[in-house]
C-alpha cells in the first residue's frame, strides 16, 4: 500500500514542495466505496499486460536478443536489475499460472471478437502446445514439466502433475473460443495430457508450492476435477475406461489426508514439521474438485483462520490486528513458518500473507455462499461447527445468515487486498507487520485469483459453466 503524507504546506515560501521536488503522491485506494466488480475490471487490464502476442512482445532479461513467443503468460515481469530488493526473477511461464489465467480470460466478458474467437486464447493453446511438445521431445522431463521460457523451452524445474490437468481444464473452458485450427490443436493437447496423466495419477509428484514431493492433496483435487470433466466432455475427445477408476481411486486417497483435525497438505514427504493448516487444501476447491461444502474441509479452514488472524497464535500476522481495527481481513498466507520470504533467497522463516490466498480464501466462502443457498441448508456438524462459530453462527442459523455472513466476510478480505495494493497494482505478498507490498511485482496469478473470487461473489462462474454445454460439464468444486 502506498501511503504518501506532505511533511509541510505546500506554499510559494515553501518552493521545495513543487514540481519535480515534491514527494511522490498517490491516491490511496478507497476500500470501502471501491466496487469489487468494477475493479475486477482494471484488474483483468493488468492480468493482460502479462500475456505476450505477435505484436506484443518482450525480451527475455536473463537473454538478450531472445524475444516471447506468442501465448507465453509470464508469471511476472519481475527481476533483479529491475526490482531493487528482490532477487527472483519470474519472468519464465508456469503451466499452472498460465492455465488459471486462461480460464480468467475466458470467463472474464471482454468485448467480442468477430467470430467470438480470442486471439489472446488462441495464442495461449499454440504455447502450451509448443510446451508440451518440447517436454515431450526432452530425454529430461516429463509432461508435467512444471516451468519453461518465454520461447516455450524447458527450463531446469520440478515436474507437478497437477499442471497438465489444469491445463486442461483451461483448454476444455476456453475451447469455444478457438478457431477451428486451434480447437484441433486444443483437443490433441488434451488427448496428450489424459494419457500421461491415465498413467501418473497414483504416484508422488512435487507440490504446489514446489518444495516437496510426495502425495499431494492439491494435485490429487486438480487431477480430480480433470478425470470428471473429461468423463462428460463433448468435444469429441473419447473417454478411456480408465478415467472411472480414477476418479474413485482419487476420491478414496483424498478422504486419506484427514488426520482427525484437518486435511493434510502432503502425505509421504520429508516436510517441515508444522507445515499444516496449509492454504492449499482451499485452494482445491477454487481450481480442484473439492466440495466447499465438506465439514471436514471447513475445520481445515478454522484452523486456517485461527492461525493468522488470532493474536494468541505464534503465526499471527500483526498486520491482521491493525487491519482488523479498520473492519479489513484477514489476508493470508501459504502455510505456518513459510521460509520463502520473495525478496531474498530461502531460507528466511517467517512468511507473509499473499494476495492469491487470501482470495483463494474468500472465493471458497463465496462458494460455500452459494451452496448453502442453493440447498437451503448449513453444513454444520461437529467438524464445521468451529468455522461457523467464527462468523457468529450456529444451530439456530438461518441459511440466509449463514450466506450473508460469508458473503461478508470475504468481503472484506477482497478490501483489504484492495487497500495494501500499490495504486491498484498487487504484487505476490504483503509484509505481514507492516502490510506494504513485497517480493516480485504484478504478479499474474494475484489478479487471477481475484477475478476468481469476484466471479464467484457474484455466481458467475457457475453460470459461465452452465453457458457453454459443448465443452464439459461444470466443476463439482
Amino acid at each position: 500500500m502506498t501511503v504518501a503524507f506532505w511533511n509541510e504546506p505546500t506554499t510559494v515560501a515553501n518552493p521545495a514542495h513543487i514540481g519535480a521536488n515534491a514527494p511522490a503522491v498517490k491516491p490511496r485506494p478507497a476500500f470501502a466505496q471501491t466496487d469489487l466488480v468494477a475493479l475486477s475490471r482494471y484488474f483483468s487490464l493488468l492480468m493482460m499486460r502479462n500475456i505476450t502476442s505477435d505484436g506484443y512482445v518482450i525480451e527475455d532479461p536473463a537473454s538478450p536478443g531472445v524475444f516471447s513467443a506468442p501465448g507465453c503468460v509470464i508469471a511476472a515481469p519481475s527481476y533483479p536489475a529491475n526490482t531493487p530488493g528482490v532477487d527472483q526473477d519470474y519472468v519464465f511461464n508456469w503451466v499452472r499460472d498460465g492455465a488459471i489465467t486462461a480460464i480468467e480470460i475466458a470467463l472474464a466478458g471482454l468485448l467480442p471478437v468477430p467470430g467470438g474467437v480470442s486471439p489472446s486464447l488462441v495464442d495461449y493453446v499454440n504455447f502450451a502446445a509448443l510446451c508440451q511438445a518440447n517436454a515431450k521431445n526432452s530425454a529430461t522431463v516429463t509432461l508435467g514439466h512444471a516451468c519453461f521460457t518465454i520461447t516455450g523451452e524447458v527450463r531446469p524445474w520440478s515436474e507437478q502433475n497437477d499442471g497438465p490437468a489444469i491445463q486442461s481444464i483451461a483448454i476444455l473452458t476456453v475451447f469455444d473460443q478457438l478457431d477451428g485450427a486451434t480447437q484441433t490443436i486444443a483437443k490433441q493437447l488434451v488427448e496428450t495430457n489424459l494419457s500421461y496423466l491415465l498413467e501418473v495419477y497414483q504416484n508422488k509428484t512435487t507440490n504446489l508450492w514446489e518444495e516437496y514431493e510426495g502425495y499431494s492433496f492439491f494435485a490429487r483435487a486438480v487431477q480430480l476435477r480433470f478425470f470428471r470433466e473429461i468423463s462428460t466432455n463433448t468435444i469429441g475427445i473419447a473417454v478411456p475406461a480408465g478415467v472411472a477408476d480414477a476418479i474413485s481411486w482419487l476420491e478414496s486417497q483424498l478422504a486419506t489426508h484427514w488426520n482427525g483435525q484437518l486435511y493434510v497438505s502432503i502425505l509421504d514427504a520429508a516436510e517441515q514439521a508444522g507445515y499444516d493448516a496449509n492454504i492449499d487444501i482451499v485452494s482445491s476447491v477454487c481450481y480442484g474438485g473439492i466440495d466447499p461444502t465438506d465439514t471436514r474441509l471447513l475445520a481445515t479452514a478454522a484452523i486456517l483462520r485461527r492461525q493468522w488472524a488470532d493474536p494468541s497464535s505464534s503465526n499471527y500476522y500483526p498486520i491482521n490486528g491493525a487491519d482488523a481495527a479498520k473492519g479489513l481481513g484477514p489476508l493470508f498466507g501459504r502455510y505456518p513458518g513459510d521460509h520463502y520470504d520473495g525478496d531474498v533467497a530461502a531460507p528466511v522463516v517467517g512468511g507473509h500473507p499473499w494476495a492469491l490466498c487470501t482470495a483463494n480464501f474468500a472465493e471458497f466462502q463465496y462458494r460455500l455462499a452459494n451452496a448453502i443457498e442453493a440447498s437451503g441448508a448449513i453444513p454444520l456438524d461437529q467438524f464445521s461447527e468451529p468455522f461457523f462459530a467464527e462468523l457468529g453462527l450456529g444451530a439456530s442459523s438461518s441459511a440466509a445468515d449463514a450466506s450473508a455472513a460469508l458473503r461478508a466476510s470475504s468481503d472484506v478480505m477482497l478490501r483489504a487486498i484492495v487497500y495494501h495494493s500499490d495504486h491498484y497494482e498487487l504484487s505476490e505478498q504483503f509484509d505481514g507487520t507492516v502490510g506494504y507490498e513485497k517480493s516480485v511485482r504484478n504478479l499474474t496469478w494475484s489478479y487471477a485469483s481475484f477475478l476468481s473470487a469476484v466471479r464467484a461473489r457474484s455466481a458467475a462462474a457457475p453460470a459461465a459453466a452452465k453457458s457453454k454445454p459443448r465443452n464439459s460439464r461444470g466443476p463439482r468444486s
